[in-house]
């Protein structure tokens, strides 16, 4: 089984395409067929199903993927470990919900840079639930994850800090207006919310579930910067980090419920995968993260 083979395999994978496959890893398309022909007779399964449109991964194929890439992943690393030794310098992917990534990311990077120059920080938006796959798969060398609790048993992490979550909602909204606003009120109202991969959308989600209140409407949002306007427009009440709509509070556009109901605060953490060799650029971006973001939530400003 050579490196090769494996990493034209994991194109395939993704692109479930020949033609494709064989741009990307700059080869000819019968080069492609003829080793992942190998690697099928190797493995004595085949890998993929060609259909007479498309091309699919087999149920062996999804189950070696996972192992083709860890192992692409380690190559990788033991690269990097000998061209670089202990100097923290070249690529480190680090995957982050869009709300950390925007609004606490920045200044990490600032002084990271000015700290470590020679490491290529590369950042990537993930949902929460997409963290842990990216991280199994060695696509991410570390990631900032919204939840409670970590517990993965293939993975170590860093608490970092708790994020203050707030329903929100326009300044003329009825429930702006009332002193206590309480899970029941929800009932019957128009609700704007991140994708369901969200880690605070599922708290709030799990609270409702559970307690068998429903909304009007639910409308899903791919990104927290499209909510705001939406808010801002009446349309309906929203829950987002403080870290999103601090500026809005400040200037009143945005007015947060006087909620009495659980905490619907999230912790963030940073996580690695228990087996992958902790790199220099990976200790020294723990140090700057940890020592930039251990900071407790503020009070909501309305």
């Amino acid at each position: 089984m050579e490196v090769r083979q494996l990493k034209i395999f994991t194109t395939l994978a993704g692109e479930l395409n020949f033609t494709r496959t064989a741009e990307r890893v700059n080869t000819v398309q019968s080069n492609v067929t003829a080793q992942i022909k190998a690697l099928e007779d190797e493995l004595g399964t085949p890998l993929f199903d060609r259909l007479t449109r498309k091309v699919v991964l087999t149920e062996a194929g999804r189950r070696f993927l996972p192992y083709a890439d860890r192992a692409l992943a380690a190559m990788d690393q033991g690269h990097r470990a000998v061209r670089f030794g202990l100097e923290p310098a070249g690529p480190l992917r680090i995957g982050a919900p869009e709300s950390v990534l925007t609004y606490r990311l920045p200044k990490v990077l600032q002084r990271f840079r000015k700290q470590y120059p020679k490491v290529e920080l590369m950042f990537r938006p993930h949902w929460d639930e997409s963290l842990n796959e990216s991280l199994e798969h060695g696509k991410l060398d570390m990631a900032i994850r919204m939840a409670d609790e970590i517990q993965h048993e293939h993975f170590k992490s860093i608490r970092l800090r708790t994020e203050a979550v707030f329903l929100i909602a326009d300044p003329d909204h009825p429930l702006v207006r009332k002193k206590s606003v309480r899970p029941e009120d929800l009932a019957g109202q128009t609700l704007l919310l991140t994708e369901s991969g969200c880690a605070y959308r599922k708290k709030l989600d799990d609270l409702l579930a559970a307690m068998r209140i429903q909304p009007d409407s639910t409308t899903e949002f791919s990104s927290v910067e499209a909510i705001k306007p939406c808010l801002a427009a009446g349309m309906g009440i929203g829950l987002l980090p403080e870290i999103v709509v601090a500026s809005d509070l400040k200037s009143h556009k945005l007015k947060t419920l006087r909620w009495t109901g659980p905490s619907l605060d999230i912790a963030t953490h940073i996580l690695w995968h228990r087996d992958r060799w902790v790199s220099p650029s990976m200790e020294a971006f723990l140090a700057v993260l940890t020592k930039t973001l251990d900071r407790k939530p503020s009070k909501a400003t309305r």
